[in-house]
């Protein structure tokens, strides 16, 4: 399927057909309709994103999984993306913003995720992601409906406006509960500050422990703030027209 020919009623047909499919059977139906090289899938190491990239490995060995380094990742974040590589026959890919810390901090000041934070995500992430996939046709995420109220209307499959691609959420049913139950079923690698108090990991100026058991799975990301989302997964609001 051509990205051309998108349209709505593709759309409802597709997610009508895959709201109580497998992952695998989602991630099988992209190999078949996008160019294999251009489905790429999307990655911050985190727990859902460990599950992915097992299904991934299954149905198409040596996929493409990127990552965006933002320089100030966890470094447990990085020790586990070496134990995946081992893990699993895929191409994980380094994606940069090509602005150091030391140029972000000439020219937007020392501490831009503290003065302003949807900024430096723009920069690290958000600007890095968009020219990533320029020439992709399938963008392949972990996000699921459970994780935040930003996700809770996410569909398997969506067409990202902002990226101009085709957006697959192969786990977006499932839950906290079955993400965990698939790591410890089949011993798989995950990040071990999960243990310590962070139910989700990001950079770590913006990234705090939860006491206790956290309500919200996103819960001790911008702690100090209303922002909950990087911008990653955040669409142009419509137009009227």
């Amino acid at each position: 399927m051509s990205t051309t020919t998108w349209i709505d009623e593709d759309v409802a047909a597709i997610n009508a057909r895959f709201e109580s499919a497998h992952p695998r059977a989602v991630l099988t139906w992209v190999f078949e309709t996008f160019e294999p090289k251009k489905a790429v899938m999307g990655t911050g190491f985190g727990a859902s994103g460990v599950v992915l990239m097992h299904f991934l490995e299954q149905v198409k060995p040596g996929a493409t999984v990127f990552y965006l380094d933002t320089d100030v990742l966890f470094p447990e974040t990085y020790n586990l993306r070496d134990q995946l590589a081992a893990r699993f026959d895929l191409n994980i890919v380094r994606v940069h913003s090509g602005l150091s810390l030391d140029e972000q901090a000439k020219d937007y000041g020392e501490k831009l995720w503290n003065d302003d934070p949807d900024q430096c995500c723009f920069l690290r992430k958000v600007q890095p992601l968009r020219e990533y996939l320029v020439d992709k046709s399938a963008w392949l995420t972990a996000i699921r409906r459970d994780q935040s109220p930003t996700r809770a209307n996410a569909d398997p499959v969506e067409w990202s406006e902002a990226n101009d691609v085709v957006k697959v959420n192969p786990l977006v049913t499932w839950t906290e509960t079955e993400i965990w139950d698939h790591i410890n079923h089949y011993n798989l690698p995950y990040n071990p500050l999960h243990d310590e108090g962070y139910p989700s990991i990001g950079c770590m100026p913006c990234t705090e422990q939860v006491e206790g058991e956290a309500e919200d799975p996103r819960a001790g990301r911008w702690s100090d703030s209303e922002k909950k989302e990087c911008g990653l997964h955040l669409e142009p609001e419509p137009t009227e027209g």
